[in-house]
């Protein structure tokens, strides 16, 4: 139950990772020039409240790690956020196969 959990998170953060990089690919033909758009700006878009309510969550619990570590992955382009996520969520529930193969008992 826990690797379909993880899988179906795997899943959706690659459909809106390739969401992201679409919109930055359209608006970097439209510009003529390269538009990555930061996870700040896109997750603010898309729900200031959530973004808000994150941020308050972690300088509260962990102030040490607001300025290094979460304002650098907020500073990231958000379509590449995403696939790590995306990857994370899937390495975590892969299934490795038998190392004796399929026709042990």
């Amino acid at each position: 139950m826990i690797r379909f959990v993880l899988r179906a998170l795997s899943l959706v953060a690659l459909v809106i990772a390739v969401m992201a990089g679409t919109i930055d690919a359209i608006q970097s033909v439209s510009a003529s020039e390269p538009v990555l758009t930061p996870l700040a700006v896109a997750w603010s878009t898309a729900s200031p409240d959530t973004i808000a309510l994150v941020a308050d969550g972690i300088m509260r619990k962990f102030p040490y790690a607001w300025d290094p570590a979460a304002l650098w992955v907020l500073s990231q382009p958000a379509f590449a956020v995403l696939l790590v996520l995306s990857l994370f969520f899937w390495v975590i529930a892969y299934k490795r196969p038998p190392v004796a193969g399929r026709f042990t008992a």
